[in-house]
């Protein structure tokens, strides 16, 4: 993501729009978490002590970090880019791997599925990110950080220690001040020059690590990407730009989540015994329901059923305006056994429908498909403007 603490910060305060903004502690000891790109030009950067990027940048407009929002938006990215693969490892809120290589068939290339995933950020989440398509971790990694913000460089396996070897030593990805000085005392200040240096002269410099050096300056990496299968919950939340009044459209948002929480959970083969709604109020304050269910399941109807019947019993007391609804699912279990003989009737209808439903999904996008009730809300939100074309 681009400047992502400080990105946040403007799309949730216009005012703060096209401004140096820095994202941190404003005290003698505070150091800068995120700066804008507006902030950038002046120097500012993150690490930084605040006193000196304020020395730097003296109209700067300097705010706390909101973690739990940060968190939320990290969240939705992750689910976007996890519609393209299993095989995501996220690296920090803001930062993933994934390998799309099983993906090609269903979704495309890599450059297809960068744009992709690009153009859902924007257009899902208001924010930008930059994207690096390469043949391994390193080089995808490079080539994120290359043409930033809202980029996008494809680095192919042909040519590409070629291709590498101009770039400054401080892009390759754990080199630091300290490591770059020593670095250029032996001539080293390009990919190119650590490509021709001796092996042993490195090795005696930086150590056992020398090797896997010189191979990333090559573009070589065979680390796979690591996916966490030990997920404690799967869910999804929406803040909405202005509180909601209309406590059915705040339900269908609720439904909406819940058919995308359980095709998240059939994707990755889970099943949740327990579901949480989550909602928070224009003045922040956050409230939350739980339910145990009767047997754990993957279902989108039991855990529309039971999402639904939390929602209202609180609604139908104590309804006032929303600004963010959220559905989660914990207590998860591997989701591979079978029907049972003596499943309730219909069982196996839900089990098809949702079948077909993630099959659309996948091959059209997750918009491309809603129950009715979702689907009903869907139109009034689009009212004079025109509906994305083939989905009803």
């Amino acid at each position: 993501m681009d400047a992502f603490y400080a990105s946040v910060e403007q799309l949730d305060n216009p005012a703060l729009r096209g401004k140096p903004v820095l994202v941190g502690g404003n005290g003698r000891r505070g150091v800068v978490g995120a700066a804008s790109y507006e902030a950038r030009k002046f120097g500012c950067r993150s690490a930084m002590p605040m006193g000196q990027a304020r020395a730097l940048c003296p109209q700067a407009i300097v705010t706390p970090p909101r973690f739990h929002r940060y968190r939320e938006l990290s969240e939705r990215l992750m689910e976007i880019i996890e519609r393209y693969s299993p095989l995501v490892e996220p690296l920090s809120l803001d930062e993933a791997f994934a390998d799309v290589t099983g993906s090609e068939r269903l979704h495309g290339d890599g450059v297809t599925i960068a744009k992709a995933i690009r153009s859902q950020v924007r257009e899902e989440l208001g924010l930008t990110c930059s994207v690096g398509v390469a043949p391994n971790k390193f080089v995808a990694k490079l080539g994120s950080d290359l043409q930033k913000p809202d980029g996008l460089s494809v680095l192919p396996p042909d040519g590409l220690a070629e291709r590498l070897a101009p770039l400054a030593i401080e892009r390759m990805w754990g080199v630091g001040p300290v490591t770059a000085k020593l670095l250029h005392q032996i001539g080293v200040r390009t990919f190119g020059d650590l490509q021709a240096i001796d092996g042993q002269q490195l090795e005696n410099l930086i150590g056992e690590s020398a090797l896997d050096w010189k191979r990333r300056a090559f573009g070589e990496d065979d680390r796979p990407v690591h996916t966490d299968h030990t997920a404690k919950s799967v869910g999804h939340e929406q803040t909405f730009g202005e509180d909601l009044r209309d406590r059915q459209e705040v339900e269908s948002h609720l439904m909406d989540e819940c058919d995308d929480v359980a095709a998240r959970l059939r994707r990755k083969g889970l099943k949740a015994g327990r579901l949480t709604v989550k909602i928070r109020f224009g003045d922040f304050k956050t409230i939350t329901r739980s339910l145990t269910l009767d047997e754990s399941t993957d279902r989108s109807d039991r855990l529309r059923e039971a999402a639904r019947t939390l929602f209202r019993a609180w609604a139908d007391v104590h309804y006032r305006p929303v600004r963010l609804i959220g559905c989660s699912t914990s207590q998860l279990s591997e989701g591979n056994e079978q029907l049972s003989l003596f499943d309730e009737p219909g069982a196996t209808k839900h089990a098809a429908i949702d079948k077909v439903s993630d099959a659309i999904r996948a091959k059209f996008g997750k918009d491309a498909i809603a129950r009715a009730d979702v689907a009903h809300h869907r139109n009034e939100r689009w009212t004079d403007r025109e509906a994305p074309r083939g989905r009803d």
